[in-house]
């Protein structure tokens, strides 16, 4: 693969996940599809909201906002830099990093973790709906304890597409980097699902990067074999993976169906936890997987947790697509476009460049 393309494939995933995000965050708590199509009409969101009704005058910046998932995302691929930069241990970094992002929550102050030089972004402080569990792990080990949950929420699987990217511009082996996104996963979500789903998330991301040429059968294939890396990687949570592989088929099959419709994908549930907005993720991609817009659509207008099936799939398809298949209205109106932009690139580079 030419490095431009790979480039503009890390890019799209980075970019694409912030897109699917923003478009969903607006009806992220809806509590069903008909609500959303009351507000936004019958195909329910289908462009960024940039004003919604919930926004408070400091924040109607006429931007689609991002919401937690793309502000951890961007902390995870700062926090990875890092570990290039430092040669430091690659979990306890990542977890610094996301330390900084809680304190940037809670608004403590703390020059214990100020590793990451996006914390100068407000936006990444600013409160968008961050996770109970994220925080509450966080927040104990800021006390210096060990978590203590049973989580499969989806606050892992939401946030691990940079150690894909990083992996595959820097030929990091791909096992390698489906292990470290369930070590990043696993700092706040301890149920095996909760992490299986990153890691699985991870290894899909990095092959569709590098497919010279993806197609529906390319991406089919690609899932599957990440459940057999899955069954490898992951001997002792056989039941888990199992899981995992029955939604994959499922998600699959699913995808073949003559017309596309909002059951199809609340059959998989809610999507708020990490098995589930994986396998919306993978249905959405692979059921319009050479049309980005019409994944994104299909991917937040559900009720459930939409902004983070809408981040999923976004990082998934845009790992597929690259950057230029973004529609341009999309990079127009989305906040922090030019860091995130930013950040795909020193994820390319492998090195840390501060934006002026």
């Amino acid at each position: 693969m030419k490095m431009n393309t790979l480039q503009d494939r890390i890019r799209g995933s980075m970019v694409g996940g912030a897109v699917g995000d923003a478009l969903g965050y607006p009806v992220e708590f809806f509590s069903s599809f008909a609500e959303i199509q009351e507000r936004y009409g019958p195909l329910g969101i289908n462009r960024f909201d940039t004003d919604p009704a919930w926004l408070d005058d400091e924040e109607k910046s006429g931007k689609a906002l991002i919401s937690d998932d793309t502000q951890m995302t961007l902390y995870t691929a700062n926090g990875l830099l890092l570990v290039a930069q430092q040669a430091s241990d690659p979990r306890r970094t990542i977890c610094r990093a996301y330390l900084q992002w809680f304190l940037g929550q809670t608004g403590e102050k703390s020059n214990q973790y100020d590793d990451c030089w996006i914390g100068r972004f407000p936006e990444l402080a600013a409160r968008r709906a961050p996770g109970n569990t994220c925080l509450s792990a966080l927040r104990s080990i800021h006390k210096g304890q060990v978590p203590d949950n049973y989580s499969k929420g989806c606050g892992g699987v939401m946030r691990v597409a940079p150690i894909a990217l990083f992996a595959v511009a820097h030929n990091m082996p791909i096992e390698s980097a489906d292990r470290l996104a369930a070590e990043a996963a696993a700092i706040t979500h301890l149920h095996p699902l909760g992490f299986i789903s990153a890691a699985l998330d991870a290894h899909i991301i990095y092959r569709l990067a590098l497919d010279d040429h993806p197609s529906r059968e390319s991406m089919e294939a690609c899932y599957r074999e990440g459940i057999e890396t899955m069954k490898k990687l992951f001997p002792q949570h056989r039941a888990d993976v199992d899981c995992m592989e029955n939604l994959t088929e499922l998600a699959i099959l699913r995808s073949y169906n003559r017309q596309h419709s909002v059951a199809d994908v609340e059959k998989f549930g809610g999507g708020w936890t990490g098995e589930e907005a994986l396998a919306i993720a993978m249905y959405c991609a692979l059921r319009y997987h050479d049309n980005f817009e019409q994944a994104m659509i299909a991917a937040v207008n559900h009720a459930g947790d939409s902004d983070s099936t809408g981040a999923v799939t976004g990082n998934i398809l845009g790992a597929a697509l690259g950057y230029e298949a973004i529609p341009q209205f999309y990079k127009n109106d989305l906040e922090l476009h030019d860091l995130i932009l930013h950040m795909a690139d020193d994820l390319f580079r492998g090195q840390i460049t501060v934006m002026d």
